[in-house]
């Protein structure tokens, strides 16, 4: 393989990975790997466009003063993502501010965060953030474009499948594969004139083979782990009564609610159930799952002595049950990852070995005709439009 070719491909994995960590992040609702900002709250540290790494909050550790962090407010800007610094803390949560603000966000109407609205913290090196600059104007002006040609397309075929994001996922699945075939015809051209008789050592290497499947594999893995888990809040009223709505609780008091743990797919899953903050108890705080069911848990929310408004929340994480429930126990008293990392890594592994004993050190070849005569019409027009 020539330095170009390598040159190419390595750019080709990281556009991939870009967007994939871009998409993947709207479809979670929270930043994988990039994140980037809209307005200029952040100044001059992060400009508006500008783009950062994101550790996710169970990676990142403690949160400390001075760190940036992405957590889901609840009144800032209507709601939603917002990336702000922790400039103090107290009994309640975290003090946050823009860079560019006069005043914090709880000098208005946001309250303090809590752990468990932090999803994501920004990387900084030697106390500054990893700054890329102008990434969120590209990726804006990218989902401009995108959502224009889902418009059209789905006006020209009628059809309401292309639009929003399983839309886009057709879209890029649709130009990859052009590309694909782009790359296979181009390719096809430069070798044409060379000999026939070396066609047994053309093909896709079996390391490759194994190593999309593997991908793939391990991708539908965790996004059926990581998509339905994640925090819960619950909003609950400590009053002077009692009252028969379940959340409006006698202050002092307390209440008990079912917590559902449904399982869509057909693989079981071990599910953990914990508080994400104070005035919650889960009994039990883990379940299994079999395949297209649910299980659920007794939620106890608890409501302070003084009047008023709060907010509870409840973590929630899942793992394919394809290792041992203690294997499972003991990798999750490390930390909530290293189950994912561990079915990952053994579903990877399967995949190889299964690879190495199907195809062994065979190359897997698509078979040409060795004539330019016996090309079918429509190889020969693809090769003349990209001439």
């Amino acid at each position: 393989m020539t330095p170009r070719r390598l040159l190419t491909l390595g750019a080709e994995a990281a556009l991939v990975l870009v967007v994939a960590s871009l998409l993947l992040g709207q479809v979670l609702g929270t930043p994988v790997l990039l994140g980037y900002v809209e307005t200029g709250s952040m100044e001059p540290t992060l400009e508006p466009g500008d783009g950062f790494v994101a550790v996710p909050a169970a990676v990142a550790g403690d949160v400390e003063e001075g760190d940036v962090i992405v957590f889901r407010a609840e009144e800032l800007q209507g709601g939603g993502l917002t990336t702000h610094r922790v400039v103090g803390e107290t009994e309640r949560g975290y003090v946050t501010r823009g860079d560019a603000n006069p005043f914090t966000d709880q000098d208005g109407d946001e309250p303090p965060v809590k752990e468990g609205q932090i999803v994501a913290e920004a990387l900084q090196i030697g106390g500054s953030v990893v700054v890329i600059p102008n990434l969120g104007t590209l990726v804006t002006g990218l989902q401009g474009a995108f959502t224009a040609v889902q418009q059209r397309l789905a006006v020209m075929t009628g059809s309401r499948a292309l639009l929003g994001t399983q839309g886009l996922a057709y879209l890029l699945l649709g130009l990859s594969a052009l590309l694909y075939l782009y790359d296979v015809v181009a390719g096809d051209g430069e070798e044409r004139d060379r000999d026939r008789d070396r066609s047994r050592d053309q093909g896709f290497s079996p390391g490759l083979v194994v190593l999309v499947l593997a991908g793939v594999l391990v991708a539908s893995a965790t996004a059926a782990m990581v998509v339905p888990a994640g925090t819960q809040q619950f909003g609950v009223v400590s009053a002077e009564f009692a009252s028969e709505n379940p959340t409006v609780i006698e202050q002092g008091g307390s209440t008990t609610l079912p917590y559902t743990v449904p399982n869509a797919g057909v693989v079981p899953v071990v599910a953990y159930v914990e508080p994400g903050s104070d005035g919650v108890a889960i009994e039990p705080q883990r379940v299994r799952v079999g395949g297209r069911s649910e299980a659920t848990v007794e939620m106890t929310l608890s409501a302070p002595p003084e009047t008023g408004y709060y907010r509870r929340f409840v973590t929630e994480h899942r793992y394919l049950a394809l290792l041992p429930v203690p294997v499972i126990d003991a990798l999750y008293e490390v930390h909530p990852w290293l189950p994912i990392l561990a079915i990952d890594v053994a579903l990877a592994g399967a995949v190889a070995l299964l690879g190495l004993v199907v195809l062994g050190g065979r190359r897997v070849r698509v078979r040409r005709r060795s004539s330019r005569h016996n090309r079918s019409t429509w190889r020969r027009l693809l090769r003349y439009l990209t001439r």
